[in-house]
């Protein structure tokens, strides 16, 4: 058992520690064992944190021995993305803008983590301000898939999903702005749940694109993100788009039951650009479901599907372009300081601070935010998305959850699609529309294809992401996926 202490879920370990089988020392320790052993294959990490990690499990040790109140994460070890602001240890975005950059106070679903007892064992390498679909784009080099070193892990969170898929660690936090949580999630093969937009709080996410991000679990297994979602989320008074909506108890709603459920599959999220391997995988998990008891429709319909990449690629870039203007070099982050004049230092600050991707992603939005344009696109993504969002309203009057493919393809090859940001971007085809609508969806495996991992996903209602895990758990259990693990 002792060697293999790295594989357990949360809750199995949990269990442990309650009853004081293994101490958080002794799990932590395994876990950065096996951390410096698969590290060097995958570069899931930016940020290293072993003392830390250390000094954070004698405290959990201690309150456990004290049998103080202590929650299902109490002690376990985790790996946070480094979008997320952590007090005193550095927080880089992925970019060489904010290399050095160390926090000075934790951002809320950290705080609430530590009241829970985290333990963090360092922070993930990611697409650079997470803008990508592959782990790629990271200035600290690319991430690979432990299922196959020579693919793409996806992105964002490219090395939340990679550690927990190789077990170096217990669980991460992600973002999600147009499937960062999810897509990396499918197709490393481990459960990745965005939640409703609000249910948790942005305060210390540093921003990409402000009407869309939202921080998420990325698990082993269903319970874990259940277990993990119940910390995080909530009402904060600092973040102004946080909703003031009760959380209930998600990990005591998993029952293994979808009897008389009514779920959609839409027509739009089936058709062309979905590899055959994908599709059957997602065909046969829906199958399932309704040989459980569900009630599957298979011709649900969100027609306006199609228009919504092209409104992300707007209304995305545009708020990316307000939030980075922030990068200037004279407040914080790298600086280029031999230029002749402010104006120029400003200038290079940005060209040699910010990757390619981040830069063309500045421009998509400020073009569609210049004069004379904004009209045309802006204003008209916005519309849009309202149609988006509408569409998911009255399919919700019929069903409880939709479910759909997470990506259209298993991982691809490493470098495959870096020439050509319009197949990259068509990665997150399926994910996308669910950000736009603000809505909680879950990644969870369903089988393999090309020998590669496929993701299930689960959409549900507005602050519905008890039903959303309900579906994914009682799913998880019927196939028996997550005893899968890749061969590291």
């Amino acid at each position: 058992m002792g060697d293999d202490l790295f594989r357990l879920t949360v809750h199995e370990a949990a269990h442990l520690l309650a009853r004081r089988e293994v101490s958080s020392r002794e799990l932590t320790a395994a876990v950065l064992d096996r951390l410096q052993g698969v590290e060097g294959q995958l570069n899931a990490f930016v940020t290293l944190t072993p003392e830390l990690a250390l000094e954070q499990a004698r405290q959990a040790d201690e309150r456990l021995a004290r049998g103080e109140d202590v929650t299902p994460l109490t002690g376990i070890p985790a790996a946070i993305k480094d979008v997320i602001c952590t007090l005193g240890v550095r927080t880089t975005c992925g970019s060489r803008m904010l290399e050095n950059f160390v926090p000075p106070y934790d951002a809320t679903v950290i705080v609430r983590l530590k009241r829970a007892g985290l333990v963090m064992v360092g922070k993930t390498n990611m697409d650079e301000f997470a803008m990508g679909s592959s782990g790629e784009n990271s200035y600290f080099g690319p991430t690979r898939n432990p299922w196959d070193r020579e693919r793409v892990p996806g992105g964002s969170s490219s090395g939340s999903a990679a550690a927990v898929a190789a077990d170096a660690c217990l669980y991460a936090l992600g973002s999600d702005t147009g499937g960062s949580i999810r897509q990396p999630a499918a197709l490393c093969g481990i459960v990745g749940l965005k939640p409703t937009y609000g249910r948790v709080s942005r305060y210390g996410l540093v921003a990409f694109a402000s009407s869309l991000d939202q921080i998420g679990p990325m698990t082993k297994d269903v319970t874990d993100a259940a277990l993990v979602l119940q910390a995080i989320a909530g009402h904060d008074p600092n973040d102004s788009t946080s909703a003031p909506v009760e959380v209930p108890d998600y990990a005591a709603g998993l029952v293994p039951d979808v009897k008389g459920l009514r779920i959609g599959v839409p027509r739009e999220y089936m058709g062309e650009g979905v590899e055959e391997g994908v599709r059957q995988a997602v065909t046969d998990a829906i199958e399932r479901l309704a040989e459980m008891g569900a009630e599957v429709d298979w011709e649900a319909s969100l027609p306006s599907t199609p228009y919504a990449l092209a409104c992300y690629y707007i209304i995305a870039p545009s708020e990316a372009s307000a939030n980075l203007a922030r990068y200037d070099g004279v407040k914080y982050g790298y600086s280029y300081t031999e230029g002749a004049s402010m104006w120029e230092n400003m200038e290079r600050t940005r060209q040699f601070g910010f990757g390619a991707e981040v830069k063309r992603r500045i421009m998509l939005g400020t073009y569609a935010l210049s004069a004379g344009y904004y009209d045309a696109y802006y204003l008209k993504a916005q519309k849009v998305r309202t149609l988006i969002r509408r569409e998911f309203e009255s399919a919700f009057q019929r069903y409880d959850v939709l479910l759909t493919p997470v990506s259209p393809t298993p991982a691809f090859r490493l470098g495959e699609k870096l020439e050509d940001p319009l197949q990259m971007y068509l990665s997150d085809v399926f994910t996308i529309p669910v950000n736009i609508a603000g809505l909680p969806a879950i990644s969870v495996p369903c089988g393999f294809s090309q020998g590669l991992p496929v993701g299930l996903q689960v959409i549900g209602r507005p602050f519905d992401e008890a039903t959303v895990l309900r579906v994914a758990y009682a799913y998880e259990q019927a196939a028996g996926w997550r005893h899968r693990r890749p061969p590291l």
